[in-house]
């Protein structure tokens, strides 16, 4: 047994592994996990067989890396809604929807589109529903965008030519050149926006959700109807979204 190997209780090495994977933007071999954690070689590989056989990894399209699994994400999705710190993430939510005056949304991405985590509604009559568990696409809305935006170039490459851009609206990005210029303003200028992409007749603008290690985690945004509000209107609401996204990130990683 190895001096680092011995470090790591033999019930931890599992968290490890998760871990490496987690902080990495790309799938990994067993290898290349073990590069990081130095344990002996075949203990990483039946560790990582076992997570794959249990639902928690999956193979990538070439079949020698791993990635996190939807039951993976899903477990991490509930790990971070169930944060001592709810209740004060939950009033960042309201505080936010009480001066848009629109709904406004916590949004985390999943293996086929991007998912309402949380919500509160606007009071408004006149409202478009789009209820907690909703998932929504990744190319045609702000919270979808601003999570693509944060991959890396080569990866949000990869990612965009491998998607089916489905026009949903006339004003939805379903060419991929255009769509990707799109994901480099959104990534420079630290914001997304809807302009009637997904659905006609509303609009929305989101901001990323950082980590202490200035990773995104999740989507905060809020939406409307076009007829009530105009783009130019929602966009005065930005740098409080960005402010607030912030306390958020503290509030959740605190």
């Amino acid at each position: 047994m190895s001096e680092h190997e011995g470090r790591i209780p033999t019930n931890l090495r599992t968290l490890r592994i998760l871990e490496v994977l987690g902080k990495s933007e790309s799938p990994m071999t067993p290898t290349e996990i073990n590069q990081v954690l130095k344990l002996p070689k075949q203990t990483v590989h039946r560790l990582c067989t076992t997570l794959e056989e249990e639902g928690y990894l999956i193979r990538d399209t070439n079949g020698k890396r791993l990635k996190p699994s939807s039951r993976l994400k899903e477990l991490a999705s509930g790990v971070l809604f169930a944060s001592r710190n709810q209740i004060a993430v939950r009033q960042v939510l309201v505080d936010v929807a009480d001066k848009v005056k629109e709904t406004v949304n916590l949004v985390v991405p999943k293996e086929d589109g991007m998912m309402y985590l949380d919500r509160v509604e606007t009071d408004w009559s006149f409202r478009i529903q789009l209820p907690i568990g909703s998932h929504v696409p990744f190319h045609c809305t702000a919270s979808g965008k601003t999570f693509l935006a944060s991959l890396s170039p080569k990866l949000r490459k990869s990612f965009v030519r491998g998607m089916d851009l489905k026009p949903r609206t006339r004003n939805t990005f379903d060419d991929p050149d255009a769509f990707l210029e799109e994901l480099a303003r959104v990534a420079k200028q630290g914001y997304a926006v809807d302009n009637e992409e997904f659905m006609d007749g509303m609009i929305a603008v989101a901001v990323p959700i950082k980590d202490k290690n200035s990773r995104y985690c999740a989507s905060f945004a809020f939406h409307a109807p076009s007829q009530r509000l105009s783009i130019e209107s929602a966009l005065e609401f930005k740098d409080l979204l960005l402010e607030r996204a912030q306390v958020l990130g503290r509030e959740l990683f605190a």
